[in-house]
């Protein structure tokens, strides 16, 4: 998995975004268990973009 994987998942999704919507939107937008899993495990708080996501699913 990379971050373009991540990203593709959450095509189209409105910033900033609370971290339960990035997890329904990947998963009704094609995200693969790997992806739903990542983001699964990101803290419960509110992204401003998709470097935010990128970088919580990765460090």
């Amino acid at each position: 998995m990379s971050p373009i994987d991540i990203q593709k998942a959450l095509g189209g999704i409105d910033y900033p975004a609370a971290k339960e919507d990035i997890v329904k939107h990947a998963e009704s937008h094609g995200g693969d268990a790997e992806v739903i899993k990542a983001l699964k495990g990101i803290d419960d708080r509110e992204y401003e973009g998709p470097s935010g996501v990128s970088a919580a699913v990765f460090d």
